[in-house]
């Protein structure tokens, strides 16, 4: 997904009452990162579970939040999504970066890349992968789910390997 888009994409969460950022650094979600540090809105974490407790702490507390990592560190966080944010409905937006998408990526990408959709299927997560095109309503999509007080994940392809 190209820089304007990714920023225009953190901007959107922003006005629209997302008030936490909170994840892994990863160059699939750079751009969208780097606005998000541009406006000291970005808190980094070393594991995805780290960042999902955090999230679940300042969504309990009426703030809502969205969690970005890349697909690697969302197969890790399974076991945190399954027996905590499902568990306790809490409302997080999972923001996961795509890799493996891509045929040539590195191998430890490939395999989670190509069951990535099916793993998110599998947890009855409500998804949708984002794009040039279609990131202005997915987006809304995913604030009104938060809103309802439902956990729900946007993908964004990693569309370069590097």
């Amino acid at each position: 997904m190209n820089e304007k888009t990714q920023r225009k994409i953190f901007q959107y969460f922003n006005k629209n009452k997302i008030e936490n950022f909170v994840g892994v650094p990863d160059s699939t979600l750079k751009h969208f990162i780097d606005e998000g540090m541009l406006l000291k809105k970005i808190i980094f974490t070393t594991r995805e579970e780290e960042a999902i407790g955090i999230c679940t702490g300042m969504s309990l507390s009426g703030e809502p939040s969205l969690v970005f990592m890349q697909n690697a560190g969302f197969a890790n966080s399974l076991s945190t999504i399954t027996s905590l944010v499902d568990m306790y409905r809490i409302p997080l937006i999972l923001l996961i970066g795509w890799r493996g998408f891509l045929k040539n990526d590195a191998p430890e990408h490939e395999k989670i890349g190509k069951i990535q959709p099916e793993l998110i299927k599998s947890l009855g997560i409500s998804s949708r992968v984002l794009d040039e095109k279609n990131w202005e309503r997915n987006c809304k999509w995913a604030v009104q789910n938060n809103s309802q007080g439902k956990l729900c994940a946007l993908i964004i392809k990693r569309d370069f390997v590097d």
